[in-house]
């Protein structure tokens, strides 16, 4: 997860520790926090550009690392996606060994740009979610398509 802002709440923390820490060796879940740019009643496209500028330039060092991970923005007009379904993509990552990158952007959105460059675009969800709660509801999306591959007891 590469995500703009730090400084998140301890709930916010707490919760996406716990998603975090249950996941598996094979499927490790990461959060790569990125400053947001000082806010004031500037240009919001401005502060958008800078935050994708730092996405990017992370990204980059990622794919360096990774060489063809799947780049997934998340956007509000994005595809949504059931449980079953994150499961079989999040299966289908595991079996090519393919990472899995997901980009959240700052309060006001992900550069349209950046979003338009990534492999594919989700959306959690048609309503508008609070910006800290976005990490702990994919951890938690994320742990729960894990245990449907594995047929864990969590989902039901």
């Amino acid at each position: 997860m590469l995500a703009v802002g730090t400084r998140m709440p301890g709930w916010v923390n707490e919760g996406f520790s716990e998603y975090q820490k249950r996941m598996p060796p094979e499927m490790r879940l990461e959060l790569v926090e990125l400053p947001m740019p000082k806010r004031s009643k500037g240009d919001v496209a401005s502060l958008i550009r800078s935050e994708a500028d730092a996405l990017r330039k992370r990204l980059d060092t990622l794919q360096q690392k990774s060489p063809g991970a799947k780049t997934v923005a998340l956007e509000v007009t994005g595809r949504a996606l059931d449980t079953p379904a994150l499961s079989r993509k999040l299966g289908q990552l595991k079996d090519v060994g393919q990472d899995l990158v997901l980009l959240i952007g700052g309060p006001d959105g992900l550069c349209p740009e950046l979003s338009a460059s990534a492999h594919e675009r989700w959306s959690l969800s048609n309503l508008t979610l609070p910006h800290p709660l976005v990490r702990v509801l994919l951890a938690e999306q994320l742990y729960r398509g894990w245990t449907l591959l594995t047929g864990h007891p969590y989902h039901r």
